[in-house]
């Protein structure tokens, strides 16, 4: 089972590096998950008799890793929520990408359809039925030509499904080790990483910031000697 890797714990949250290939929270497959594991690691650590509470405030995908808060009491999750929601809550993430972008920072807006079927999204012409406006910024961090790959910071402005694959992909960058949306390194890790979460705090206000780094392995090993 894995171990709990802990950034920050306090009565009313929980931030934790959630290792790649586990998913925020139980589905189909009924592999175990985030909540469980976490839950265990609370249950454990203080003795507590009965359920644990732990509210799902944000997820990651299954296959990425990084920083990720939960909610430790129901008003905590009710706030933090609400930060979601009002745009409050910022994540960032290291991304690397196949190609040279065409600009060393950029917005990047379009209109996002999910295929339910599929669990896949695609960008479509704005105004299209139940498709979502997704923008993001990202800044270029380092470039190796030899290899033709781009680290990239990508700042989220909206949270839609698989939005930077996408949006990516659509530009023909995709993310190295994406299967779903055509990346490079064909049965390698996706490199998609959740490097930083910035929200205020529930009960005091305090604006948090957290970060996490990928062990500098596999395709991470572009990483060594940046400034991140």
């Amino acid at each position: 089972m894995e171990q709990i890797k802990v950034i920050y714990e306090d009565n009313h949250v929980i931030v934790v590096q959630k290792p790649v290939n586990i998913p925020s929270q139980a589905d189909k497959t009924g592999d175990i998950d985030m909540l469980f594991l976490i839950k265990k690691y609370i249950k454990e650590k203080y003795q507590k008799p009965g359920n644990v509470y732990l509210g799902l405030v944000h997820r990651l995908d299954r296959p990425v890793g990084g920083v990720i808060v939960f909610a430790k009491t129901s008003k905590a999750a009710a706030r933090l929520s609400s930060q979601v929601r009002e745009k409050q809550f910022q994540k960032t993430y290291l991304v690397i990408a196949n190609g040279k972008m065409e600009k060393s920072k950029d917005t990047l807006e379009d209109y996002l359809l999910k295929n339910e079927k599929t669990n896949m999204s695609k960008v479509v012409e704005s105004g299209t039925k139940n498709s979502k406006l997704a923008i993001l910024d990202y800044e270029v961090i380092k470039y190796e030509p030899e290899i033709d790959l781009s680290v990239l910071k990508v700042n989220l402005h909206t949270g839609r499904h698989h939005q930077i694959r996408v949006q990516l992909a659509s530009r023909n960058h995709s993310i190295y080790g994406d299967q779903k949306y055509g990346g490079r390194g064909h049965g390698k890790q996706i490199a998609l990483w959740a490097y930083e979460l910035k929200f205020y705090h529930p009960i005091t206000n305090e604006l948090l910031t957290f970060h996490s780094i990928p062990e500098y392995i596999g395709s991470w090993k572009i990483l060594e000697g940046l400034e991140i």
